[in-house]
Order: C-alpha cells, then sequence, then structure tokens
C-alpha cells in the first residue's frame, strides 16, 4: 500500500484509539485478551481500510469492524485468536496506556453488561456512546424500528439484572 494511505490509517487509528479500546474492555475480562483483541481488531481495521469509502463517518465504520470482530472472534470460545506482525509498516501507532479510572465508577454496570448476549452487548455500547438509533442501525446493519425495540428489550434486562 502507498505511504499516503498508511499515514491517513495511522491518523486515524490514533484519533480514534479509545472506540477499541472500548471494545475490547466490552468483551474481555483481562488485559491479555484485551490487548490480543485490540490487536486484531486494528489488523481487521487495517485490512479493510483500503475499501472504506467514506460513505460514512470514519468511527462509524471503525465501530462496525471493531464490533464484528469482537462478536466473531468471542462467539466461537474454542477459536484461538491469529495474529500477525506489523513490523512491515514505517510508521509505528503510538498506543497511549488505556486508563480505566473514571470507568471503575461503571464497575456494576459492566458486569451487568457482561451478562448480556454479544448483540445486546453492542447495542449499549453504541447507545452509551451517544449514537442515535440511525447511527446503530447502521452499524449493526438491522432497521431503526428494529434496535429501537431491541434497545427497549436490553434497558428492561438490565435493570432486572441489576435491581433483583
Amino acid at each position: 500500500m502507498n505511504t499516503e494511505l498508511e499515514h491517513s490509517f495511522v491518523g486515524l487509528l490514533e484519533e480514534n484509539q479509545n472506540i477499541v479500546h472500548k471494545i475490547c474492555r466490552l468483551y474481555t475480562n483481562n488485559q491479555d485478551a484485551h490487548n490480543d483483541l485490540f490487536q486484531e481488531i486494528t489488523i481487521q481495521l487495517w485490512k479493510a481500510f483500503p475499501n472504506f469509502r467514506g460513505d460514512s463517518k470514519f468511527s462509524t465504520w471503525m465501530y462496525r469492524v471493531g464490533l464484528n470482530t469482537a462478536i466473531t472472534l468471542y462467539r466461537k470460545s474454542k477459536r484461538t485468536i491469529h495474529t500477525q506482525e506489523f513490523d512491515n509498516l514505517q510508521h509505528k501507532i503510538k498506543a497511549e496506556p488505556y486508563d480505566d479510572t473514571e470507568e471503575q465508577q461503571l464497575k456494576l454496570m459492566y458486569d451487568a453488561v457482561h451478562q448480556l448476549n454479544d448483540i445486546e452487548k453492542a447495542l449499549v455500547f453504541l447507545y452509551l456512546e451517544d449514537k442515535n438509533y440511525a447511527e446503530i442501525s447502521e452499524t449493526l446493519g438491522i432497521s431503526e424500528v428494529n434496535a429501537r425495540v431491541k434497545m427497549n428489550r436490553v434497558k428492561t434486562k438490565l435493570k432486572t439484572i441489576l435491581n433483583p
């Protein structure tokens, strides 16, 4: 790939890497798994980047690739994550350490969300990221009405989990 494409990808990834960290936090339970999933999502983003047409915002596209990668990998619990080396990239991505201090306050919510199925987790994640139902439906590939119905069911389910 050309250098300009690499510069563009690295810049966009660095600006939006917290999206990937949040997805990793949602779908993993320890730092090693978080790091593995972060790397795998980054690889999938890099592979798919030449096909990114800009029809949607980069962050929306990034959510979709990241969530699809996480759901695919963690649905198949027997499957191991195969990683690839990035040594051939001329421009290293400056990964900032993930600071989850603020999110410690949300531990109960995360524990409840971990009990949801993969699609429900994705809905909650996008909802908490202040995505409107049009963006949620576009990201998940479902109708806007279906996104609203599913979200209402997830809210009820979370209330039940948090207040048994």
